[in-house]
């Protein structure tokens, strides 16, 4: 989840030290795999890398005048948001040219040319204001010498519009209507501009300020661009119910190029034979698609494998936009919990310790996406029963079955109920507590079986943990006080204990449909909250 620099970047640390990092979990995807056998396809992009580097310039005798700032925006007022940002970035560099010196252009203007002509490398969806003045300029400099100050302005306004599409993303009034409570990342645009405009050896649009997800979803996005423009998606069908192993068919044949191209396969055999190899890669392909890996081939798992290029781009993107958002300074410890992947990571810096299943809120009692510190854990806790559930389950309970309290380990406690500690507390053994105003914490749950399902949103919006043990152990491993020993006896003495932890822990609960894993693997899940259309929505604005 690399340094950021926000603000002059010394303030970058104020931003909240990570959000979820999301998925981080795969998050930190270290080392992808390479494709192999991919279609390619060529475009100007291609080159953006190579050109990107020399001719920075660093001239000091062109000089814009303030009063051709305020002209500029009134010419191009769909560049307004960024009036304020412009003015600002000419203010750091003493309002000396940028893109300009004493011989024309400096190369940084093509390469910036280029990528605003290929906005999709970067899954950007919003069009380019003004294209066809810029376009119609530059045609002019075949005739032109002389440096143009509203070119020059208009470079920068638009390297600002695309920089903000490219590092920020949507506005944080819009990210809070689609209910993302998690920090957003801080930038100060014209100072970050300035900067890399200064150095020599930085790309235009440096990695650095994008959390490490969003690079690895690029990537992705490039190879789906590649497959979808070889049209090599034909629909494949099968007239059984289920392909067993050893069968034989064309089908067969046909299912193992595809999931070759999706990087299942290492290579591709033309066998028609569902062998080991290829049970091997049904396999892959159900675990990164959320689906239960038990190496059948059947029309769930065909219905997958058909998704055609398009739209897996299309969730891609949506992905990448929600990347866009996230800090990328880390602290030492830190939680992350993917709503859709029903995953809890554990992460030590950049290494993440282990992973667990979880329980998150079904569709009418959805987790909250936010963040918090983790600062106490509760051993053989009570359950205070909401008012919520209170009315609608427990009261009515209680009139049809006067013995429900007893029956249930319940007690009246004032005016409310509890539920008394023991291994059928509804929160199992232990709660772990990161004060918040949503009422969310995580917990035990004596239902285990519910671990095991495939899909995980059962709960009334708290989050329960396969693993509450490993947990606690994790949270409370630089404490000498607390052995393995010691935190077992506490969860299943029947009386409840608070601890507070030394140092709090981050919780980010975050919110991906599509992420890549440790192994270098494009992971899908399916939009449990119908979160991705609205935010498809926002960007394609």
């Amino acid at each position: 989840m690399t340094n950021m620099y926000c603000m002059k970047i010394s303030d970058c640390k104020s931003a909240f030290t990570v959000v979820y990092i999301l998925c981080a979990c795969f998050f930190c995807a270290c080392n992808q795999q390479p494709e192999k056998n991919i279609p390619k396809i060529t475009d100007a992009a291609d080159q953006k890398e190579k050109n990107i580097q020399g001719n920075f310039s660093n001239q000091q005798e062109l000089f814009i005048d303030s009063s051709q700032l305020k002209s500029f925006f009134k010419t191009y007022p769909g560049l307004d948001n960024y009036a304020s940002d412009v003015k600002q970035f000419y203010n750091y560099r003493h309002f000396l040219y940028a893109w300009y010196n004493k011989s024309g252009l400096v190369e940084q203007a093509s390469t910036l040319y280029n990528d605003l002509n290929n906005g999709e490398l970067e899954g950007i969806q919003s069009k380019l204001p003004y294209k066809a003045s810029l376009d119609s300029m530059l045609e002019d400099l075949q005739t032109v010498d002389a440096p143009n100050p509203e070119l020059e302005i208009l470079l920068t306004a638009e390297y600002l519009f695309y920089a903000d599409k490219v590092w920020n993303g949507i506005s944080e009034k819009n990210t809070e209507k689609l209910e993302w409570l998690l920090p957003r990342k801080k930038l100060n645009l014209p100072f970050i501009t300035d900067s890399l405009l200064k150095d020599s050896s930085s790309k235009l649009f440096d990695k650095r300020y994008n959390f490490r997800q969003y690079g690895l979803l690029q990537n992705q996005l490039k190879k789906y661009r590649d497959l979808a423009a070889a049209g090599l998606w034909d629909s494949i069908s099968m007239n059984v119910k289920e392909i067993k192993k050893l069968d034989s068919s064309e089908v067969v044949k046909a299912i193992r190029h595809r999931l070759f191209l999706l990087g299942d396969l290492e290579s591709d055999a033309q066998n028609a034979i569902f062998d080991n190899r290829l049970e091997e890669a049904v396999l892959s392909f159900q675990e990164r698609n959320g689906m239960e890996p038990d190496g059948r081939i059947g029309n769930g798992f065909i219905k997958e494998i058909n998704s055609s290029p398009a739209e897996n781009m299309r969730r891609i993107i949506i992905n990448m936009e929600r990347t866009r958002w996230i800090p990328t300074d880390l602290s030492d410890h830190y939680l992350i919990i993917n709503i859709p992947a029903f995953s809890l990571y554990a992460f030590d810096k950049d290494t993440m310790s282990f992973q667990m299943n979880v329980v998150v809120g079904k569709e009418v009692h959805k987790t909250v996406i936010f963040s918090g510190d983790m600062k106490y854990i509760v051993f053989s806790p009570y359950w205070n029963v909401p008012a919520s559930i209170m009315k609608s389950e427990v009261l009515p309970a209680i009139r049809k079955n006067p013995n429900y309290l007893k029956k249930n380990n319940m007690e009246w406690n004032g005016n409310t109920i509890r539920q008394k500690p023991g291994p059928k507390n509804s929160l199992g053994l232990v709660k772990f507590l990161f004060p918040n105003t949503h009422n969310i914490y995580l917990h035990d749950s004596p239902a285990k079986s519910l671990f095991g399902a495939t899909s995980r949103a059962f709960s009334h919006g708290c989050i329960r943990l396969a693993e509450p043990k490993k947990l606690a152990v994790y949270l409370l491993k630089d404490d000498a006080k607390w052995t393995e020993e010691k935190i077992d006896k506490a969860m299943h003495a029947g009386v409840e204990k608070f601890v507070t932890l030394n140092k709090p822990v981050p919780v980010f609960i975050g919110y991906l449909t599509a992420w890549v894993d440790n192994g270098g693997r494009l992971n899908f899940r399916k939009d449990i909250y119908d979160r991705d259309q609205p935010l498809e929505e926002m960007i394609t604005r």
